[in-house]
Formats: C-alpha cells, sequence, structure tokens
C-alpha cells in the first residue's frame, strides 16, 4: 500500500473531497485539491502532512545514498518506466556495449520488482553484478531499500574478488568479458587495455531499474544523479501528457524500440512535443535495444563527464522544490481564505489535453 501515491488497500470511506466534475462529459478530477491526490479516511491537510513524513525520512537516506555513491566514484542512475518499455533488454544491450566500447567503466544494476529474480538473473547473464529487489506489494523502490541493496552489491563483489584472488593468485589480468568481476564494485582501479577512455566522464556505473511504473517512483528520491524515463513506442506518443510527473521529474526521456516504428502509427514529432511541454529541458534519444540503432549517443550521455549533469540536476531539483514551496503556500491561502460556492459549470470546466499538468504530485496541476 502506497498512502503518499494516493493507492490504498480500503475503499468504503467517504472521500475527504468532491472532485471535480466535466459538465459535458461528467468526467471526474481527483487530484484538484491541495494534496493532488484523493486518499479515502483521509483530510487533504492529513495526506499532505503524511506525505511531507515518509518523503522527508526517504529523502534523508536519499541524501546519504548520494553521498555515498559519491564516494566510491559511482554515478547512479534510475531507470523509470511502464511494465513491458523494454528495461532490462535495454540495460543488457548497454552492458554488452560498454563491455565493447568503455571496458575500464564498472557497471552493476540494482533491479526492482514486485516478485521474481528474472530480471536479475538476464542481467547477471551479462557478467555484471546485479542485486535483486522485490518490493511485494510495494508499487516503487525506495532511498531505504537502495541503501541496502548498495551495500549488498558491495559485500558480493568483496567476496566474489576474494574468491578470484585465491583461485587465480598468479595472474590478475581480466579480458574485457570479466574485467567488473576484479574489483569490488564503486572502487576504480586504473588497468590500461588499450582502449579509449573517457578520463573525464563516468568510470562506475549503478543502473537502477525501477518497479514498471509511470506514477509513484516520480516522487521517490533514491539518491541517483538523474531519472531517465523509457517509453516504448508502442505505447502511445500521449504518455507524457498523460503521466506528466514522471517526465517532469526525468532529465533524459529514451523512446525505445523504435525499430518497430514501420509497424505501427505512433507519432515521434508529437511525443518530443508532449515532453517538452511538460519538461522543456528534457533531453530525448532515440533507440532500439533490438538493432543497436541510436545506442552510441545513449553510450555518449552516459559517459559524458557528470559536471553537466549535476548542473542540470540542481536546476531540476530547484525548480521543483520552488514548485512544492508554491504549493504549500497555495494550500494555506486556500485554508485561510476558503472560497464561496461555485456552479458546476464555473469549477468544472478541463482544459485542453495537455494544457495543466503537475510538475510536483501525481494527478495535479501547476
Amino acid at each position: 500500500m502506497c498512502v503518499v501515491c494516493g493507492c490504498s488497500e480500503t475503499g468504503t470511506s467517504k472521500p475527504d473531497s468532491s472532485p471535480e466534475v466535466h459538465p459535458a462529459t461528467g468526467d471526474l478530477h481527483f487530484g484538484a485539491g491541495p494534496a493532488r491526490v484523493s486518499v479515502p479516511g483521509l483530510t487533504q491537510q492529513r495526506t499532505i502532512k503524511i506525505e511531507e513524513d515518509v518523503l522527508g525520512a526517504n529523502n534523508v537516506i536519499a541524501t546519504q545514498n548520494r553521498a555515498h555513491f559519491a564516494a566510491h566514484g559511482v554515478r547512479a542512475l534510475n531507470l523509470v518506466s511502464s511494465p513491458g518499455s523494454g528495461k532490462t533488454t535495454l540495460l543488457c544491450a548497454t552492458i554488452h556495449a560498454l563491455k565493447a566500447h568503455a571496458p575500464n567503466v564498472d557497471v552493476a544494476v540494482i533491479e526492482g520488482d514486485q516478485q521474481t529474480s528474472f530480471d536479475a538473473d538476464r542481467i547477471r547473464a551479462t557478467g555484471a553484478p546485479a542485486i535483486q529487489v522485490n518490493t511485494g506489494k510495494g508499487c516503487h523502490l525506495d532511498a531505504p531499500m537502495v541503501a541496502q541493496a548498495f551495500a549488498q552489491l558491495s559485500t558480493h563483489e568483496h567476496a566474489h574478488k576474494h574468491s578470484h584472488a585465491h583461485a587465480h593468485p598468479h595472474d590478475h589480468s581480466h579480458d574485457d568479458d570479466h574485467h567488473n568481476h576484479g574489483h569490488e564494485y564503486g572502487h576504480h582501479h586504473d588497468h590500461d587495455h588499450g582502449h579509449e577512455h573517457h578520463s573525464h566522464g563516468a568510470q562506475s556505473l549503478l543502473f537502477i531499474e525501477n518497479v514498471g511504473n509511470l506514477v509513484c517512483p516520480a516522487l521517490w528520491d533514491l539518491g541517483e544523479e538523474a531519472k531517465v524515463a523509457i517509453l516504448s513506442v508502442t505505447e502511445g506518443e500521449d504518455k507524457p501528457l498523460k503521466y506528466p510527473d514522471m517526465f517532469a521529474a526525468a532529465q533524459l526521456m529514451i523512446l525505445n524500440k523504435i525499430d518497430l516504428l514501420p509497424h505501427l502509427s505512433f507519432d515521434v514529432a508529437r511525443c518530443k512535443d508532449y515532453a517538452r511541454r511538460v519538461n522543456p529541458g528534457i533531453t530525448i534519444l532515440e533507440l532500439s535495444a533490438t538493432t543497436g540503432e541510436g545506442m552510441q549517443a545513449w553510450l555518449d550521455w552516459l559517459l559524458e563527464a557528470p559536471a553537466h549533469h549535476h548542473h542540470a540536476s540542481d536546476e531540476q531539483h530547484a525548480r521543483q522544490t520552488r514548485i512544492a514551496q508554491l504549493e504549500a503556500e497555495l494550500a494555506q491561502l486556500k485554508a485561510e481564505n476558503p472560497e464561496p460556492p461555485r456552479s458546476p459549470a464555473a469549477r468544472g470546466s478541463l482544459p485542453p489535453e495537455g494544457a495543466r499538468f503537475a510538475l510536483g504530485r501525481p494527478g495535479g496541476e501547476s
């Protein structure tokens, strides 16, 4: 159950507030209140307080994670998408491509799913270390989960390194396919393999594949440097407007499975336009994990000097913080100065598609 996201196991309690009703169609908008979400049995003010408490506790650990990653020389990326977008397939292809083009870069993966270790098993089959995190009924990863998984990665890699050293006491060299196995993850060692080195970019990459969900993970900081939203062209070009919080929180959007475009009516230009309505500064890449088209641009982004991404992330964080402050001030003003009742026609009219979207909370408005 995720109270903050509005997913409740109980559905019989009387709602705290009535939704906005479209006068022509009867469509209901439950995200119009100060909390931007309706939770059965909770007032809007109580919902806001719970969200502040829960996310505040999470953000303390996220800040610690971010410092821990930096101390280990790790660039952490939070991969978010709906189920079936191709995240794991993209990660497997990315790991193989990095081995070929940037073998000095250590890679590890934290896999998030409600059940099974299928995805982590696929990652481990590439030779990269991976830890599966099963959330049970949880709809997203949180910072404490990532902290424990990262510690488990380090423990596992240390044990592997110790075992490897005893098994091969006479030879500490590694070929490209096993380069990552000789190191405790997060600690870069200089080895010259005669390949191109990105000395000013990432040396250790941690991919955090979140639970497939375009709603809840938008709110939760894991300590990552950036969120990467993956959108399959089989999903429809309107996803950025339907799920605006996720695309507003992402620094990069990958349009995946572009090899299928000849068989679909997906409008690439329209999708990009929708994404930029929600997030004008978002970077967009077109990619096919199956054919490899667009893979080089993705690798270039991954291996860029982190300073550029930190600057963009700082701006995004500052914008989100300011929006949250304004929303809180607006909620306080509404509480102190309640509006007089309005007719349905005055309150119910909804704006054109895409004209209203939230940058801070699911289902809300700017």
